[in-house]
């Protein structure tokens, strides 16, 4: 089989979740309806609130119905939340609409920007046969490249569903080039790790969704700068250690068949087909150097990671310096960043109204024994935010549900939000089921794992991640200078 047959057949392999549409079906009335109902509920209760307290709770208790259900998209649901905050008069206009005018939305956008850039000059692509080729065509070397792989292209493209539509072709290539089938333990391994490590490392670095939420919340209600670097040191030995660790558990529950024959000549001919460096990547890349060089060392600058995010991507589109065109830009997925920016002002109005004052005066009592200690705390909040997780599925609703009312509750006890903030978001790596992730679902898509591979590989690692947390917040994180307590 030919390079260009084994790319052709690559490409024409489309996840089932990218080509199907939902159809309304009457057991999506119940979805559809749950929501409102639970709003319309809440505002009628003689609950004793304060008026403008009590419509600002059933807005917000239709938008977590919404987000869990999910009948639309969430970006929808939280315009709609955002909208019904000004309409009902619970709060103006520049509450009701504020995550818009918060850096957060628009550093996503920078690394939308960025990503985009990345898959259209063809860096990504090029830069993913170059590991591979480097670290070699065994299975076990394979592994261990598409783990590092999983990871750097962390720094170009922001979003784990890209990175795995990036990666995946590849895959697919390097399968057919052995002649294995969608059973074998190599393509199971391969497409297994690939699409869990694509969920969990963009929980370590601040360059995914969760993680740029994550860092807004806490600004946002707290007022504390939320540093890239030190968000990068804090989960710097944890992410050396997960490579590995996820590299010995793939070979451990899925061993290679058979020797696998060299594949060299595969990644060397697809390079061959990619050209000599075009000057789009060539820019790109320095434009990406530049850019994890000034996060990298905002502790001496101190200039937000935002700025220097959304600085970056708007660069990118300009004529001759950037690779972007206007109709790319189109192509960025903008309900992503209209669903944070929904979030961030949900928790805006949310906290004006004192629903969460309310809400958090019945909890602080319990929850407080829970937090004495850094090594206390890191079990709890781990174990917590995995079970939350698995009640509430998608990592942003998890955060902008939850987040704001964590700070709230510990506000006052004298922890440190950042701390606890890496710690409630990193919990959302700890995937076990399919439906926990829409990067679990694209990757399950392919047809190369199923539902207990994915529940045993997950409860390793999430259970050896929990270890590694355990041991880094009391000992690690003080060193760097994030102590539990401030």
């Amino acid at each position: 089989m030919t390079t260009a047959n084994i790319n052709e057949a690559s490409t024409a392999t489309v996840p089932l979740t990218q080509t199907q549409h939902k159809s309304f079906e009457p057991r999506r009335l119940t979805e559809v309806l749950l929501g409102p109902l639970a709003g319309v509920l809440v505002w009628l209760l003689p609950l004793g609130l304060d008026p403008a307290m009590q419509t600002a709770f059933a807005i917000a208790l239709f938008m977590i119905v919404y987000w869990i259900q999910e009948p639309i998209d969430h970006a929808i649901t939280a315009l709609i939340g955002c909208y019904l905050f000004y309409a009902l008069g619970v709060a103006k206009f520049s509450v009701a609409f504020s995550g818009f005018a918060s850096s957060t939305p628009w550093f996503m956008f920078g690394a939308l920007l960025i990503g985009e850039a990345a898959s259209r000059t063809g860096l990504a692509k090029r830069l993913g046969y170059l590991v591979l080729l480097k670290v070699g065509t065994s299975y076990s070397r394979l592994l261990l490249g598409v783990i590092t792989l999983s990871f750097l292209l962390n720094f170009l493209i922001p979003s784990g569903p890209a990175r795995v539509t990036v990666i995946a072709p590849i895959l697919l290539g390097v399968i057919a080039v052995f002649g294995l089938s969608t059973q074998s333990n190599v393509g199971k391994g391969l497409f297994l790790i690939l699409t869990y490590t694509c969920g969990l490392f963009d929980k370590m670095i601040m360059s995914g969704a969760s993680a740029i939420l994550t860092r807004g919340i806490i600004e946002e209600q707290t007022g504390i700068e939320v540093l890239w670097s030190q968000w990068f040191l804090a989960y710097l030995p944890a992410i050396v250690i997960t490579i590995f660790a996820c590299w010995l558990v793939m070979q451990w529950f899925y061993p290679a068949e058979k020797a696998l024959p060299d594949g060299k000549q595969y990644f060397q001919n697809s390079l061959e087909e990619l050209g000599p460096w075009k000057l789009e990547e060539k820019k790109l890349l320095a434009w990406i150097a530049v850019t994890v060089a000034l996060w990298t060392t905002d502790f001496i600058h101190h200039i937000n990671p935002a700025v220097i995010g959304i600085g970056t991507g708007l660069f990118l589109t300009l004529p001759r310096i950037g690779v972007l065109d206007t109709k790319a830009v189109k192509q960025v997925n903008f309900l992503v960043i209209i669903f944070c920016a929904g979030a961030l002002s949900m928790g805006s109005v949310l906290t004006q109204t004192r629903v969460l004052h309310a809400v958090t005066d019945g909890l602080v009592t319990y929850i407080a024994p829970l937090l004495s200690s850094a090594f206390q705390s890191a079990i709890a909040l781990y174990s917590g935010g995995i079970l939350y997780h698995l009640l509430l599925a998608n990592n942003q609703s998890m955060l902008s549900t939850s987040l704001p009312l964590l700070l709230q509750v510990t506000d006052g006890m004298g922890l440190n939000p950042v701390a606890l903030g890496l710690i409630w978001v990193f919990a959302g790596g700890g995937n076990l089921f399919v439906y926990q992730s829409s990067v679990l679902v694209l990757g399950y898509s392919y047809g190369y794992f199923d539902g207990k591979d994915l529940l045993k590989v997950g409860a390793v690692l999430t259970f050896l991640e929990g270890l590694l947390l355990m041991v880094l917040v009391p000992f690690y994180w003080p060193l760097i200078g994030l102590n539990w307590l401030n």
